[in-house]
């Protein structure tokens, strides 16, 4: 093997450090070794936050696995796989892949993964209210619970005074789409809508900020999820936006959770909360309107008839039951990404089954018990139509470790040991089948 010439370092790293991608690398225990300046902004994560911890700690994958725990499994190149996760700071993060095992004299040491952001397209694309893809407006916000419509009411009042508005709520309940209701209730609307996604650690967001609204007078800025940054940022935001003033400008910001809590626990500075607060506007979780399920699901399976030629038309009493009874950590978000997983697999189906919903979603509903769920499920017989690959071995493994955990009593250190694998990749593949 040739000799490493440590002189092309320095233009290793630049060239690391300046492409279009973010480029993220672990050893073959999941560590950090590699972590580039896009990445950081893709992921709102500096160097500091990434430190040693694996890639299981720093983010909350849902339904798919990560890329870079796969391809260290399986030592298998995944080339442009579509990935949606969280930071651990709660930030939603879209991304197309490819992740590369990576080898030294002939063994396995890592992977890599280059990745490219999509996060603003699908925030564009998939959006959990609108009832079509046209600007979002308030007739286009389904909103048949009482809650719901105080909710509107409220943002209307605030369009119209054209104040700062604060929305709090839980992720996926739809904040960013009633901030963008209000900058287009009047016609022509306040400019340009700018969304600033809020992260934690990224010194360099204030700075793009003003360099993106420096020549734009006219414009609605929105800040997602402000109590994500950190207090020395939102101290930096706060100044920038008294010097921008209200000319011509809307200034509105979301939380997830209690603007008092937030302040008393050190994660969101008194003087943004009080900048931002002349309207507030709670927007409450789907679990207090379930009233707002129903229709949501018609009107998803009316545009997906109208964008794909989907037959599905509805849901039986069965699902609907189900899904009324069902807590919703998720929100809407939660729905519209188990009605996409759903109608992904539909092919002649007229209505929504209680056997089309994924098995992941029967136990986390708590609909389905030790006794219901059996073995048999997995057999491949002659009158039974035959899984998707990807769905049935997922649906194994959830089986499979729901049982071997019960053999256990739910001692994860024991299951672990009996099944072969590492304390932490098992913790990982429980926290993944329980969401």
């Amino acid at each position: 093997m040739n000799k490493i010439d440590e002189s092309l370092f320095p233009f290793h790293e630049f060239a690391v450090n300046h492409v279009e991608v973010g480029i993220h690398a672990v050893d073959k225990n999941g560590q950090t070794v590699i972590y580039n300046e896009k990445m950081k902004v893709i992921e709102g994560l500096a160097l500091e936050d990434v430190g040693d911890r694996s890639i299981l700690e720093l983010f909350n994958f849902e339904q798919e696995e990560s890329t870079l725990l796969k391809v260290l499994q399986s030592e298998i190149i995944q080339l442009n796989v579509k990935q949606t996760y969280w930071n651990r700071n709660g930030t939603e993060i879209t991304t197309i892949n490819d992740t590369f095992p990576i080898y030294h004299d002939g063994e396995l040491i890592g992977a890599m993964e280059l990745a490219r952001d999509v996060t603003a397209l699908e925030k564009y694309v998939l959006q959990p209210f609108r009832k079509n893809s046209d600007p979002v407006t308030f007739n286009r916000i389904i909103a048949d619970s009482s809650s719901m419509k105080a909710v509107i009411s409220t943002a209307k009042k605030a369009a119209r005074a054209k104040l700062p508005v604060l929305l709090i709520g839980e992720t996926g309940t739809g904040k960013d789409l009633i901030a963008e209701s209000i900058h287009n209730e009047f016609s022509p609307s306040n400019g340009l809508f700018y969304t600033l996604f809020c992260h934690s650690s990224d010194p360099l967001l204030i700075d793009r900020l003003i360099d993106d609204l420096s020549d734009i007078d006219s414009v609605t800025l929105f800040c997602e999820r402000v109590d994500l940054l950190s207090i020395p940022l939102q101290q930096e935001l706060l100044s920038i936006l008294v010097k921008l003033g209200a000319r011509d400008r809307q200034f509105m910001a979301s939380i997830g959770d209690d603007p008092v809590e937030l302040i008393a626990s050190g994660a969101l500075l008194k003087d943004l909360y009080y900048f931002f607060s002349s309207f507030t506007i709670r927007v409450p979780p789907l679990r207090k309107r379930k009233e707002d399920i129903s229709p949501f699901i018609s009107t998803y399976l009316v545009g997906r008839s109208d964008r794909f030629g989907s037959a599905l038309q509805g849901i039986t009493t069965e699902v609907e039951q189900l899904f009324l009874g069902y807590h919703w950590p998720g929100n809407v978000r939660e729905l519209e990404f188990l009605l996409n997983e759903v109608t992904s697999l539909a092919t002649t189906e007229i209505v929504i089954t209680y056997d089309m919903l994924p098995l992941h979603f029967r136990m986390k509903s708590g609909d389905m018990t030790d006794e219901t769920i059996q073995a048999a499920d997995f057999i491949i017989q002659p009158d039974k139509e035959l899984l998707p690959l990807d769905q049935f071995l997922h649906e194994a493994e959830v089986y499979y470790l729901h049982k071997a955990m019960k053999l256990h009593n739910d001692n994860v250190t024991k299951t672990a040991n009996t099944l072969g694998m590492s304390r932490q990749n098992l913790q990982y593949r429980l926290r993944k089948i329980k969401k």
